[in-house]
């Protein structure tokens, strides 16, 4: 119980992260152009996530079953925990994954990079069931199904879906005057950003509702053949809550980052993204595809300078991204590997309150320096600084800069 407990705090830390994480992508171009205040828009996002989170449980029922393998789906085992595999040590391959995908998140926040707290999470729940199942113990057609397949091709329909909208909005609108003409988009745009930051709630905080279904699985508190039917509603709300609170807190690193340092938006621009990542984002949760909501807003928000005739795209910036989602999948698995592997070496619930002493020891470093050059509602919006391509702004702070991407 101990190690239950331990993890469905921990899963309510990781969903926190990732509504902090993700907030620019639901509020990012709509704070960049001026249709929402900063702190408006980051409580039109919290509550909006919430509301989305009771919506569906799809993309739970995914993660409950095309990720790892820790039961037994024939025969007369079917519903048992998979050969070698006790309660105990389920939890902790889950525990451990968890913990990998948070410490990617505040990492990559640090530094204001948006990358996938989705893949985050998978990158950590593989490399912590590889370290104790093997091979045998991921589901590898469920992961490139609705997570490798979805992943790669979301953004790249989404660039050319919102490329496409901008250079018809900006084609319809040529003879109106910009500043007539930005002024009804910026109403639009909220709009669409409201739309976009509800259907992130319908995917992502889905995403720690699944993970806790499978910890409640692996002890015989739920029965895997209902989860489609729905969750105990202690577990849907405290997602939805958790995954409002971290959005409402903003994440403004990363905010700046998508609003500011890829592209500069305008309003027809920032309708256009929203849009079509709200559209690409509803219709993937409805299927149960447990898709980036990164992914798809930064590759609308890259569209979006493609799409407007002398945009000024910041392809370095872009790229140092790039590089962040190729590298997310990998490195929280091998944090979630580690964290197995301590844990498990230690004992199971001794190892249990080790690592999650190093979840906390580390979060907290992170969340400190943070504090040393801060990025908040007072300066997200501030002229970027393409020499140092750095999140803060050049007149911001101290030599020491740790936010430098």
């Amino acid at each position: 119980m101990l190690i239950l407990v331990l993890l469905v705090i921990t899963a309510l830390g990781f969903d926190f992260t990732n509504g902090f994480h993700d907030t620019g992508n639901a509020m990012a171009t709509s704070i960049a152009t001026g249709a929402f205040k900063p702190k408006t828009a980051v409580t039109v996002a919290a509550i909006l996530n919430l509301i989305g989170a009771l919506l569906s449980v799809e993309v739970a029922a995914t993660i409950t079953k095309d990720v790892l393998k820790i039961q037994e789906t024939k025969g007369a085992q079917a519903g048992e925990l998979v050969a070698g595999l006790d309660a105990q040590k389920a939890l902790l391959i889950i525990f451990a994954g968890l913990i990998g995908g948070i410490l990617w998140n505040l990492f990559t926040w640090l530094f204001g990079l948006p990358s996938s707290s989705s893949h985050a999470l998978f990158g950590g729940l593989i490399g912590s069931g590889l370290a104790a199942i093997g091979t045998g113990g991921i589901n590898w057609q469920g992961i490139t199904n609705k997570l490798l397949v979805p992943g790669l091709a979301a953004p790249v329909i989404a660039c050319l879906v919102a490329a496409t909208s901008t250079w018809t909005i900006y084609k319809i609108t040529s003879s109106i005057a910009e500043k007539n003409r930005d002024a009804g988009f910026r109403y639009g745009q909220r709009a669409t950003a409201s739309l976009l930051a509800l259907s992130h709630g319908t995917g992502d905080a889905q995403k720690t509702m699944g993970v806790i279904a499978l910890a409640l699985i692996a002890t015989n508190h739920l029965d895997a053949a209902t989860v489609s039917d729905g969750l105990p509603i202690w577990v849907v709300l405290s997602c939805a809550i958790a995954i409002a609170l971290g959005t409402y807190l903003g994440g403004w690193r990363i905010i700046r980052t998508l609003g500011k340092g890829l592209v500069e938006i305008s309003s027809p621009q920032g309708l256009a993204a929203d849009a079509s990542s709200a559209a690409i984002i509803l219709t993937s949760s409805t299927a149960g595809m447990a898709l980036s909501t990164t992914h798809v807003a930064t590759g609308s928000i890259l569209g979006t300078g493609v799409g407007k005739k002398g945009a000024e795209v910041r392809w370095s910036v872009a790229g140092r991204m790039a590089v962040a989602w190729v590298t997310t999948l990998p490195a929280a698995a091998v944090v979630g590997a580690l964290c197995f592997w301590i844990g498990h070496l230690i004992g199971d619930v001794t190892g249990s309150i080790v690592i999650f002493a190093i979840l906390v020891a580390a979060s907290g470093y992170m969340y400190w320096r943070a504090q040393q050059n801060k990025v908040d509602h007072s300066n997200v919006t501030a002229d970027w600084d393409s020499e140092s391509n750095s999140v803060l702004p050049a007149d911001e702070g101290p030599t020491s800069r740790p936010a430098s991407v």
